[in-house]
């Protein structure tokens, strides 16, 4: 037996474990307890009449990315009705809050076949554009079964990932062959993609570059940087264990010189931020939580941004931004977020997860890396000691940030004759 059937052979006797598996991350509110059933393929709302196209991104990231895609096929392509779906119940809050008017949103159901044949059937989705890397075997191989025309977005796969999957070849194919067409980030990834046996392989880059900058509530905006009275500001931003540390003790460190420094603390998970206030505290440091809507005085020393879609607040209050799962652990955040924002950006040794924009943006001085606490710290009092050194970082990023915009055209071209098929004599009934 194939792995790829082993696999559909487990998920099938493992239904009782998956629902114990659920109602457990629900208990540790990873869940939202009121959409639990959309896990397991029941439906929340009501299909609309039409064609319909289903747009899934796994989290925050990939979803991000699906915006403007998702503004532009409502421009050019008005006639399909759009679910978007996604894991996580951090990403379902922001797209919640950022998806346009009559776009639905669910969480994905579990890959298990009798959770996908439930949400198919009600779904009867006519084109799925999948973003990224997310590669569930029952979704994918039901959907096409089905009739589904499947591209995958912005496709993605990591050196290990890529080397994992050619070693398991026969699982990965039935699913590879599922797709219309691949669109792949990278020339490297199109050729990974293309030898696991991904059909009509296309480079068009990296959806992140379309993304409009992120959004922000401008009565905020406004009187939280009446609360920073021109104080010198850094943001330690998507943090992980460990970092916030790291930024606590750069804080000692630089506040004798840099008098009245405030440094803001953006956890990537805020579900940790009452470790994290008591931790920083134990530390003789004042804090204000976002959340718990404290007031920034003169005395603060960390400012906790312990919410969920604000962080188009947070780069807009700080000139110079660190990003986080870049020392601690590795990986990095998308760096394209603060460079649309007057950031100047500071990261640690690991932007594997950005490996390509991080090289390309070194290139063009609009980064700066660091190679550990001490020397982010090194760097940091440079650009605060300069603020010329500061505004041109800041301008670097930006520019960089916007020369690439196109990718959304290339993207939209590539996939158009999905939806022209489906308006045709073949279409779907």
């Amino acid at each position: 037996m194939s792995l790829f059937y082993a696999y559909r052979a487990a998920t099938r006797m493992l239904g009782p474990i998956v629902g114990l598996y659920l109602h457990r991350r629900k208990n540790r509110g990873k869940e939202d307890p009121g959409r639990i059933g959309e896990r397991f393929g029941h439906p929340g709302q009501r299909r609309p009449n039409g064609p319909l196209v289903w747009i899934h991104g796994a989290s925050v990231g990939e979803s991000l990315s699906a915006l403007p895609v998702i503004d532009r096929l409502q421009r050019d392509h008005p006639e399909f009705h759009i679910l978007v779906t996604t894991g996580t119940v951090t990403s379902a809050r922001m797209m919640l809050e950022r998806l346009p008017e009559g776009v639905i949103h669910q969480f994905i159901p579990v890959d298990r076949q009798v959770y996908v044949a439930r949400f198919l059937h009600h779904w009867r989705p006519d084109i799925a554009l999948w973003l990224e890397s997310d590669l569930w075997p029952n979704i994918l191989t039901r959907a096409r079964k089905s009739g589904t025309k499947i591209a995958l977005l912005n496709g993605r796969i990591s050196e290990h990932s890529f080397k994992s999957y050619r070693r398991f070849s026969s699982f990965i194919r039935p699913v590879m062959a599922c797709f219309n067409v691949v669109l792949a980030q990278t020339s490297e990834e199109s050729a990974h993609f293309t030898e696991l046996g991904a059909p009509n392989v296309m480079t068009t880059g990296n959806l992140k570059f379309a993304a409009l900058p992120l959004p922000v509530d401008e009565t905020d905006l406004q009187k939280t940087r009446e609360q920073l009275e021109n104080r010198p500001v850094w943001l330690a931003s998507s943090t992980f264990e460990g970092e916030e540390t790291i930024a606590a003790d750069i804080h000692v460190k630089l506040r004798e010189k840099h008098r009245g420094l405030l440094t803001i603390v953006v956890p990537r998970h805020p579900n940790r931020a009452p470790a994290i206030e008591a931790a920083l505290m134990a530390k003789g440091l004042r804090v204000a939580r976002r959340s718990m809507g404290h007031i920034i005085t003169r005395d603060t020393d960390i400012f906790l941004g312990d919410t969920i879609g604000e962080m188009g607040l947070y780069y807009r209050l700080a000139p110079i931004c660190f990003i986080g799962k870049t020392l601690a652990v590795g990986g990095g955040q998308n760096p394209l977020e603060p460079a649309r924002l007057g950031c100047a950006i500071l990261h640690g040794p690991d932007m594997s997860n950005f490996s390509e924009i991080s090289r390309e943006m070194l290139a063009e001085r609009a980064c700066r890396p660091c190679t550990d606490a001490e020397d982010l710290a090194r760097q940091l009092d440079q650009l605060l000691t300069n603020p010329a050194a500061c505004i041109a970082l800041t301008q670097a990023a930006s520019t960089y940030a916007s020369s690439k915009a196109e990718v959304l055209d290339r993207t939209m071209t590539a996939i158009n004759d999905l939806f022209v098929a489906c308006r045709g004599p073949h279409a779907r009934p």
